[in-house]
């Protein structure tokens, strides 16, 4: 294999969920189907990377700005339904389980990761609420950082006016949103309960 090859390869196992030999065979395979496969998918990625942007009202990405989510008209603009990043975002989109709004706070906090309070999106999400907002779903995973964040974010918002509600735990102990299913994630947002 040659070093563009290689390359290739290398950047390719640094996505979620390939590791070198799963990234061996999509190169391969894009390699053998270069005119159905590759050049669509080249052609898609420079008009993604041309376009895209971070919403300045929620934080979801999205080739808009506001995103398509925020300038909605059919969603309730008095619910907020806060995420810990854009995986989250799409995973309850994905079945348009929500009839609210989104914040998505940029990660979960993580002493681990380096993740503390100052690297979420919290003072926006403040702003948000005091904004109109009725009722905050607080969609994290079921880990302890996603745990911790909502009690963390659940605090913050204490005196805020806003009902605070967390996803129901039919989302598993250490289960993360976007590989869930969209009937469990439907009855975890229906069996909200308050924090």
């Amino acid at each position: 294999m040659d070093d563009a090859l290689q390359q290739l390869t290398a950047l390719v196992a640094r996505l979620p969920g390939l590791g070198p030999r799963s990234a061996r065979r999509v190169v391969l395979h894009l390699m053998k189907n270069r005119e159905t496969v590759l050049q669509p998918l080249l052609a898609a990625l420079k008009r993604v990377d041309a376009s895209l942007v971070d919403c300045s009202v929620c934080g979801n990405l999205d080739t808009a700005d506001p995103c398509r989510i925020c300038t909605d008209p059919k969603r309730d603009p008095a619910l907020l339904c806060v995420v810990a990043d854009v995986a989250d975002l799409w995973a309850l989109e994905r079945g348009r389980l929500f009839a609210g709004r989104f914040h998505v706070l940029g990660g979960s906090l993580s002493a681990l990761d380096g993740v503390g309070p100052d690297d979420l999106s919290v003072d926006a999400l403040k702003a948000r609420v005091a904004d109109g907002v009725t009722e905050v779903v607080l969609a994290m995973n079921a880990t302890l950082e996603g745990q911790t964040t909502a009690h963390f974010v659940a605090e913050a918002l204490a005196g805020a006016g806003a009902r605070v509600t967390q996803l129901a735990h039919g989302v598993p102990v250490g289960g993360e949103l976007d590989y869930l299913d969209e009937g469990t994630l439907a009855q975890a947002l229906r069996l909200r309960r308050p924090v």
